[in-house]
């Protein structure tokens, strides 16, 4: 997010029981309680992700991506949480941030999440006609699929985000899908925002990192 975005950016103080609600009002310029969502994830991605650590570019280990989960609470998280009673084993490189409603997380987070250092953001909410809040969990997908092509066109990679569907009682399935993102931010390579990074990892890999189309068709 660019400093005159920031600026544009209305803080209101204005209680609201509808995570769905409140994120529409950002739409429109007006913030609604993103204070502590953005504090966790900036701690989240400043941890060192993955035992290796992140920053092993630089001789002291493999790279390791950064990548943050925002879990619906009622569903989602609740599947993060019964996949670690059940003890299964799943990518320790992403971090979940506990969210209201999926519909809470707006595009500003997403961008702000590969500001601060991500690799890789997922959404994770209920199954579509189960939603808490009604339709929190299909406009957070439809915000998600347009973030997509917004980074493409940038050339960070519409590959780096996504949505997901999971109810509370997969937690296989929250595991799996754990993996199959961190596969997935493992080929692709560090995030093009953090290019000093990149760099290296390019030349510790003896070789370009894969490259979204956005980046091919740019040359």
């Amino acid at each position: 997010m660019t400093e005159e975005h920031k600026a544009s950016l209305t803080v209101v103080a204005m209680p609201t029981d509808c995570p769905t609600c409140a994120a529409e009002a950002e739409k429109a310029g007006i913030v609604v309680g993103n204070g502590e969502i953005a504090a966790t994830m900036e701690a989240a991605v400043g941890l060192e992700a993955g035992a290796a650590g992140a920053a092993g570019v630089d001789g002291q280990g493999p790279w390791r991506p950064k990548i943050l989960a925002f879990c619906c609470y009622f569903c989602a998280y609740s599947a993060a949480d019964l996949a670690g009673s059940m003890r299964l084993q799943y990518s320790p490189d992403m971090r979940v941030i506990e969210m209201p409603c999926s519909g809470k997380t707006d595009i500003a987070l997403i961008l702000e999440a590969f500001e601060k250092g991500a690799d890789g953001v997922y959404v994770a909410g209920c199954l579509e006609g189960d939603c808490h809040f009604l339709k929190g969990n299909i406009r957070a997908k439809k915000r998600v699929n347009g973030l997509k092509k917004l980074l493409d066109q940038v050339g960070v990679g519409g590959e780096r985000v996504e949505f997901f569907n999971v109810a509370g009682s997969q937690g296989p399935r929250f595991a799996q899908i754990a993996d199959e993102m961190t596969e997935r931010i493992l080929k692709l390579g560090p995030s093009p925002v953090k290019k000093a990074q990149r760099a290296a990892y390019a030349a510790a890999a003896g070789g370009p990192t894969a490259q979204t189309n956005s980046e091919v068709g740019a040359k």
